[in-house]
């Protein structure tokens, strides 16, 4: 499973390069810091799932959100903010995030997430075979 990763604290990325480790079937096709090169990376990588912050340099993870959304609604995107207000949730789902989580109170969340989506994905390949 191809997975990028766009946030502009180094921090939240080590931490979900560290998360992400533990799953071989996970390939980090790249990490971003602003939101116009994590569009332009997305558009050219495909990746299966894309972890996004909102608030980012250049365009905020609800525009990539949005523009993503209008080609592809195929990838999965996971909004994972400071910012985590209803307003925020609201934004993000009407825009198409498949899931919202705050950075405080749910990154376990987004690992049994991403734990589910290796496990469906290991699932598929083996009915193919």
């Amino acid at each position: 499973m191809k997975v990028l990763i766009a946030d502009d604290s180094l921090y939240t990325i080590n931490c979900l390069l560290e998360m992400l480790a533990i799953y071989k079937q996970v390939e980090i096709v790249g990490f971003y810091k602003n939101g116009t090169d994590t569009l332009e990376a997305i558009q050219l990588l495909k990746p299966d799932l894309a972890i996004v912050d909102i608030k980012m340099p250049g365009l905020s993870g609800l525009d990539v959100l949005k523009e993503i959304r209008k080609e592809d609604k195929t990838i999965k995107i996971i909004i994972l903010t400071f910012f985590s207000f209803e307003y925020f949730r609201q934004m993000a789902m009407d825009a198409g995030a498949d899931y919202f989580f705050s950075k405080t109170d749910d990154f376990e969340k987004l690992s049994l997430v991403v734990a589910e989506m290796v496990e469906k994905e290991e699932i598929e390949n083996n009915s193919l075979v």
